[in-house]
């Protein structure tokens, strides 16, 4: 483990393994938070339930089974995932179905591809601050002497110095774009250094806290030991992790209530809780409420147990941020040799990356093998409300053929479009009122990527921290050991210097 990686113990519990013979749980939610809370506590020997609306597991990392009009089989997902280095605590879950990680391939770079042909590379800088600061100014073909001269030095430094207290209390308030617009960078330097990694987060600059965009610089880039280029799955996620999974929780004897809906958390006698479905309910001495945003409302809505009104506003005052567009598209001629397999996109409208799937996914690979061509994937983030979709794939394919002109003359043999809004905002001004794990209630806790976290975390990542610290909150009224959840350096290089 790197120097740098810090493991906490949260609650701190150092005692038995084991929970008390006939503790259980009802885990709501099969995506990643629920599935690392449901782990965590079978692994002690809760007896667990986990509850699933959809018919696979997964969540927003979840896959289906499709076929192309061929009658080929294939595997959907939401959208390309990126597995970077230092999500520590999602690769401590995948070890549990493979302890080696062979389901994911290195990427050599990260490639930010703009118009007129800039192009920003990330490949083989620094691990360390402030050297890949550094090396990465030196190499931006975008800043020049006079350009670093102009920045506002000042406020570029607070990419340095986060601290969740101080830059929550400083930034929260105003917006990413607000704050990016004050460092005074040129727009080229701009658009490569800065668009792509807030357009990530599914957030528009405008409507995203610059606290929030703070930490995620730290947890990506300024406070990463482990560089900014990541790993891809190379199998669809639903043969390569939740296949695997299942089998892995039903040797735990979890029970899987896969296509049920939960839809009201109530008390049951002292210290129990029942959860009801829309097929039945089930009771238990604990619940970890694992859901999308929406999904969470709602079940809180009818639950009047869980009524203690500041937890009840936390809960009803979070957003959703604008929806994201994923277009797949089967192509009947192949992409130039050389291209990379994935590849941020700036100043080029709507879109913000290209995955090309016969580059590293063996689904995708044996099609392109059998017919030639190329399975090329197109993501928008953060698209504008009431966008119109046939012109956003028009805007979306003009960008495709402006950067990979080979595709121009390509012929469409199959397509999947997918738009969905069930990511959570960040808006400023929101991160005092955002729920943590724990809850006013005994035995009820909460985990997804909208929590609020003792650590740097996102996306992914976040997603398993607070399913494994749901599972630890859980398990500390029993004093059984705690899970090990993994960090970067919580607090940037810079951050006790005064400002």
């Amino acid at each position: 483990m790197a120097r740098l990686v810090r493991e906490l113990h949260l609650p701190c519990v150092t005692g038995p393994h084991a929970v008390p013979e006939g503790r259980s749980a009802v885990v709501v939610g099969g995506g990643l938070a629920g599935v690392a809370a449901a782990t965590v506590l079978a692994e002690r020997g809760v007896d667990v339930t986990l509850v699933e609306r959809e018919g696979f597991m997964g969540g927003r990392a979840g896959a289906w089974s499709e076929r192309l009009s061929s009658g080929e089989s294939f595997e959907m997902e939401r959208g390309f995932h990126a597995f970077f280095r230092q999500y520590y605590n999602l690769r401590a879950l995948l070890r549990r179905i493979d302890p080696e990680l062979e389901l994911l391939v290195p990427l050599e770079d990260y490639p930010i591809l703009g118009p007129d042909g800039e192009v920003q590379s990330f490949r083989d800088l620094p691990r360390r601050t402030p050297f890949n600061v550094m090396s990465l100014t030196a190499r931006s073909p975008a800043l020049g002497l006079a350009d670093l001269l102009r920045v506002n030095g000042r406020r570029a430094l607070e990419m340095l110095t986060y601290d969740a207290g101080r830059t929550y209390g400083r930034r929260d308030h105003m917006s990413a774009g607000e704050y990016l617009d004050s460092l005074r960078f040129p727009p080229r330097a701009r658009r490569l250094l800065f668009d792509v990694f807030s357009h990530s987060f599914f957030n528009p600059e405008r409507e995203m806290s610059a606290g929030e965009l703070l930490m995620m610089f730290h947890f990506y880039f300024t406070g990463n030991p482990e560089g900014l280029v990541f790993d891809v799955a190379r199998r669809p996620f639903s043969r390569s992790i939740w296949e695997p999974f299942e089998r892995y929780l039903e040797d735990l004897r979890v029970t899987m209530r896969m296509g049920e809906s939960a839809r009201a958390i109530e008390r049951v006698g002292e210290g129990g809780w029942r959860v009801r479905t829309d097929e039945g309910r089930v009771e238990a001495d604990s619940v970890v409420l694992a859901v999308t945003v929406p999904a969470l409302q709602d079940l809180v809505a009818e639950s009047p147990d869980l009524g203690e009104p500041e937890w009840r506003h936390r809960i009803e005052s979070l957003e959703l941020t604008n929806p994201f567009a994923v277009w797949r598209l089967w192509l009947d001629r192949p992409t130039e040799r050389g291209r990379a397999p994935f590849v941020g996109t700036t100043g080029l409208g709507p879109i913000d990356n290209i995955s090309l799937y016969h580059l590293f996914e063996d689904e995708s690979r044996q099609w392109y093998e059998r017919h030639g061509g190329a399975i090329v994937e197109l993501h928008a983030y953060a698209v504008a409300t009431g966008t119109d979709d046939e012109q956003l794939k028009i805007q979306l394919l003009g960008a495709l053929h402006a950067l990979y002109p080979e595709t121009r003359n390509s012929r469409i043999l199959e397509q999947r479009y997918l738009v969905r809004q069930d990511c959570p905002a960040f808006a400023p001004g929101s991160y005092a009122s955002r729920p943590p794990v724990e809850t006013p209630f005994d035995g009820v806790t909460v985990a997804g990527d909208f929590v609020k976290l003792p650590i740097p975390s996102a996306l992914m990542e976040r997603a398993v921290a607070s399913g494994f610290l749901a599972a630890n909150y859980l398990l500390a009224r029993d004093r059984v050991l705690s899970e090990p959840i993994r960090s970067i350096p919580p607090r940037g290089l810079l951050a006790g210097v005064p400002s």
